[in-house]
């Protein structure tokens, strides 16, 4: 791109200054300034890029652009625009190259299932044999390479980055979670989408968007800049599902297991092994469980056939699909049942989420076995979740076990009294606040007949305290907890 074609793309409002030769990356964040780059300028929600031009300056940069005029004195070329955020993703995007012109792009979004719906869909493209590229909450992968991923949804500079880098990996399809942040924030602007999918919409960012109906309109804001010969795949069975497409200018798919659909669903089967799915007329299989689980694979099937493979392939694919790490995550096998309790590892961090997990393994139930949660909230997050979070574990939990989550900046044992508010029967409910120690002594007392959540973090491999991150995996102090409970096998049946 040459500073002539910068210039008429971003069509400044006015320009300050004498345009370099030649220019460097494009850089919001002052830090990863280097001679030469050009700075923009964004407005964020907790600092203002336009007060890091002069360390951008400083560094060297050789173009600035702005919403404001600069002292013009010795400044670089400046391009002062009506708009830096709703400039950057486009801009991003030409400088990479414009890589999405290159590549077919689903997005999905929604409060719960993103990560698995994801997941699916770039395991059934995968598996067909197609190139197939993932970038969300817990990992990127290029083709079957995998990275760790740092947000739901990147920044539109890393965003475009990254998408030139699946571009030049040969890639035909990328697969997106798309956040409410995101969205919010124009993150994705500049990018075409062929599909859209909306999985439903609970409790959950109110810290950031305030309100249930600013979280929907950001939401929305997916569909809306979607194009007439795309699709956009909702789940009527949400209150807000038709709603959501209902401007879209997109061809539109909607599914039901209510019957309120243009293609309704039905489970056949439920239990352990998984799920028996019919959708008009199609029956398939999943290793998946729970009903919430079955809302994912369907839409996971019509995300593909919206993309015009076969749906008969599709759900004979599904069958070997095993969805996302850390998502209804069986820790130790189903041979082991008759030897130590049954452990699930889950993201589920909202009320929502918790619900239906809990509900689901309680179904999974048989006669005499128990149900143990171990579950904690985050530190610097909606607060208002954290007695709701109670009320569910409480309900569905014939004990239940308080930890801490990623306490950030909080007190942890704070967080637990907030978290404590929300039980009816307190004297009944466990307080361990490290996390370690909570799981370590729950697998410990455990009788084979129990089966455990540990909810919360699913996925992540870190535990973020006082703003530093350390090494944690529930799976892994899970199965060594088993390991150790193995070794000493008359455990009390406390659960």
């Amino acid at each position: 791109m040459t500073i002539q074609e910068l210039i008429e793309f971003c069509q400044p409002l006015s320009t300050f200054g004498e345009p370099p030769e030649k220019m460097g990356k494009l850089c919001q964040d002052s830090r990863s300034v280097q001679s030469g780059d050009v700075f923009i300028a964004v407005r964020g929600i907790k600092s203002d890029g336009h007060h890091f031009i002069g360390e951008a300056i400083q560094k060297k940069a050789g173009l600035i652009i702005c919403e404001e005029p600069l002292d013009t004195a010795g400044k670089p070329f400046t391009l002062i625009v009506q708009n830096t955020r709703q400039l950057l993703g486009p801009l991003a995007q030409k400088m990479a190259g414009n890589p999405f012109e290159s590549l077919i792009t689903i997005g999905i979004t929604g409060t719960n299932g993103k990560t698995t719906v994801a997941t699916l869909v770039w395991q059934i493209l995968t598996r067909i044999g197609k190139k197939a590229s993932l970038l969300g909450t817990v990992e990127k992968r290029i083709n079957t390479q995998i990275q760790k991923s740092r947000l739901t949804t990147a920044d539109p500079i890393e965003l475009a980055e990254d998408m030139k880098e699946i571009v030049e990996a040969g890639s035909q399809y990328l697969v997106m979670e798309v956040s409410s942040h995101a969205l919010d924030q124009e993150r994705i602007r500049g990018i075409r989408f062929d599909v859209a999918a909306f999985t439903n919409l609970s409790h959950d960012h109110l810290d950031y968007h305030r309100s249930m109906s600013e979280y929907a309109i950001a939401k929305k804001k997916l569909f809306n800049g979607l194009h007439s010969k795309s699709w956009a795949i909702t789940n009527t069975d949400d209150e807000k599902g038709e709603w959501m497409a209902d401007s879209t200018p997109a061809k539109v798919l909607s599914f039901s297991f209510e019957g309120k659909g243009l293609f309704n669903a039905s489970v056949l089967e439920s239990d352990a092994a998984g799920l028996k799915l019919e959708v008009d007329g199609t029956v398939f299989k999943t290793p998946l469980v729970g009903r919430f689980n079955a809302y994912n694979a369907v839409q996971a099937l019509l995300i593909c056939t919206a993309l015009g493979l076969e749906g008969a392939e599709v759900a004979n694919i599904l069958k070997e699909c095993s969805g996302a790490p850390g998502r209804m995550e069986r820790v130790n096998p189903a041979a082991r049942v008759n030897i130590e309790p049954a452990v699930f590892v889950d993201y589920a961090h909202t009320p929502n989420a918790l619900e239906n997990v809990a509900d689901t393994l309680k179904k999974l139930k048989k006669r005499g076995e128990k149900l143990v949660i171990i579950f904690g909230c985050g530190g610097d997050r909606d607060k208002t979740k954290r007695p709701e979070m109670a009320h569910i574990a409480e309900k569905f939990a014939d004990r239940v076990v308080v930890t801490s989550d990623n306490p950030r900046t909080e007190d942890p044992e704070a967080i637990i009294r907030d978290i404590f508010t929300g039980f009816t029967r307190p004297e009944k409910v466990t307080a361990i606040t490290s996390r370690k120690e909570a799981i370590e002594t729950v697998i410990a007392q455990s009788g084979t007949k129990s089966i455990i959540l540990i909810a919360g973090k699913g996925h992540e491999t870190y535990q973020e305290i006082h703003g530093e991150r350390f090494h944690f995996d529930d799976r892994e102090i899970a199965r060594k907890a088993l390991e150790a409970r193995n070794g000493h096998p008359k455990n009390s049946e406390v659960a």
